[in-house]
């Protein structure tokens, strides 16, 4: 009898579902499946045939909306109005794959314009890279593995997912979806596994294609181990800077740093965390900032009305307290917060001018805590803002289009926001971080790209 392993809620630790646990040879078996499943050209989808079975997902998904957001919210502990737009935006993740399919295309090659190449044309062509391993986080336990699992079902590359151990029934209701829509089995599978067992899936060399979303420290040790040819993409975590010059429209940008920072109890690779307020009015929005953290309803995430919900597990609210503790001794104040609710969750907080070199200051807080920090010179604040390893998505929020320019060329980021919050993203576009953020842009078209080669055909011909 297989191992099985319990979900709990993040809230209250109840039980919520409980799935199978695979061994190194459970996750050996699957990549030998998925190899042989590529290999099978006789079997191989077409793609008016993937298209039929994403439409179908896409009736069953949106069939399913309330089962799938209890799913997602109970397992991850996103609010459940958070989480049903998690699963709406995973519904129109794969109406983009199929989408993009008919966009999917290769390019003409010139040819003739020099003696060497006369009489000959040449096309290119895309084909799927081969099998797909993707390791997935916790924190959009559904949207994610449709971000990873779909692109690759789209272009043709069987795929296997391991969902992170806290939230993997998400994923492992995304295979069944796409069973129930008419996937052959073999071309998607989830393994729930142990470190040593991931480590395996991540290096075969039977693998074409690693997508990785998690922490920095194990995606880049993967990297590192990978076989020699596999494609890589990693999506790590930053430290969201956002500079606020004396012009911006307070009222408005406040709604929008609050939902960007507390948002998923601020477990989100581009939350908002150092805000930098010109100290003209940094007493303004620290103050109106705070006034919104503290009216924010936190609790039960299968409450309809809980704003922000729990961490994802009680040690790490042990971790944010002491980072918050921290960040008081370096000289921070807190303006809202600063405490544990319960063993689960933690006030939103605020915190004025900690020390630059405080953890709160430079590592992802991955809670709700942002901190706010005076300045006086954007050049400077640029400076400050850049002074991480880390470079993701970041903003600034001024009415001038001469200083949103320079923010926008100067600040370390794959994607600067004016006058929007850095926790911005839609499923097409462009999504990944930079430096010690990330390696390669997802989003379901940028996916689709990577998992696939681009292969050249050259015809001679004495009439051409």
């Amino acid at each position: 009898m297989s191992k099985t392993i319990e979900v709990t809620s993040p809230f209250d630790g109840k039980v919520v579902g409980e799935v199978p646990f695979s061994t190194t040879q459970d996750v050996q078996a699957a990549i030998d499946l998925a190899q042989k499943t590529f290999l099978d050209h006789k079997n191989a989808l077409p793609k008016f045939k993937r298209i039929e079975i994403l439409e179908n997902v896409m009736k069953i998904m949106s069939s399913q909306v309330e089962e799938l957001t209890q799913l997602c919210a109970s397992e991850g502990g996103k609010p459940y109005m958070d989480s049903k737009v998690e699963v709406n935006r995973a519904i129109n993740g794969v109406q983009l794959a199929i989408e993009h399919l008919g966009a999917f295309e290769g390019k003409e090659i010139a040819m003739g314009h020099t003696a060497s190449s006369a009489n000959r044309m040449a096309y290119t062509f895309k084909e799927p890279i081969g099998v797909v391993a993707a390791i997935s986080a916790f924190n959009h336990p559904f949207n994610l593995a449709v971000h990873q699992v779909i692109p690759a079902i789209a272009v043709g590359c069987p795929v296997i997912i391991k969902p992170a151990t806290q939230t993997p029934m998400s994923a492992i209701r995304l295979v069944e979806i796409l069973e129930e829509a008419g996937l052959p089995k073999g071309w998607a599978q989830a393994v729930v596994c142990g470190r040593d067992a991931g480590e395996l899936l991540a290096t075969s060399e039977k693998v074409d294609f690693l997508t990785f979303i998690g922490s920095g420290a194990v995606g880049w040790y993967l990297n590192s181990k990978v076989s020699n040819g596999t494609r890589v993409a990693l999506e790590h975590g930053g430290v969201a800077p956002v500079i606020v010059e004396p012009d911006a429209d307070i009222d408005a940008m406040i709604p929008d740093l609050g939902k960007g920072g507390f948002y998923h109890a601020g477990q989100v690779c581009v939350s908002v965390q150092r805000v930098y307020v010109h100290e003209s009015i940094v007493d303004e929005v620290s103050t109106k900032l705070a006034d919104y953290a503290s009216k924010l309803v936190v609790g039960d995430q299968l409450d309809p009305k809980t704003e922000v919900g729990p961490l994802i597990n009680n040690s790490e609210v042990d971790r944010v307290e002491q980072w918050v503790n921290e960040a008081v001794e370096k000289g921070g104040k807190i303006l809202t917060g600063g405490k544990r609710i319960s063993a689960s969750c933690f006030e939103p907080t605020v915190i004025l001018n900690p020390a630059d070199d405080a953890l709160v200051s430079t590592k992802e807080v991955f809670g709700p805590v942002v901190m706010v920090y005076s300045y006086s010179n954007i050049d400077e604040v640029i400076n400050r803002a850049n002074a991480l390893e880390v470079s993701f998505q970041a903003a600034v929020f001024t009415k001038n289009i001469d200083t949103a320019l320079n923010a926008v060329k100067r600040l370390n980021g794959t994607a600067v926001m004016v006058n929007d919050h850095t926790a911005f993203r839609v499923d097409w576009m462009p999504f990944g971080g930079a430096k010690a953020s990330g390696l390669g842009l997802g989003g379901i078209h940028h996916s689709m790209e990577e998992m696939s080669n681009e292969k050249m055909m050259v015809i001679k011909s004495p009439v051409l």
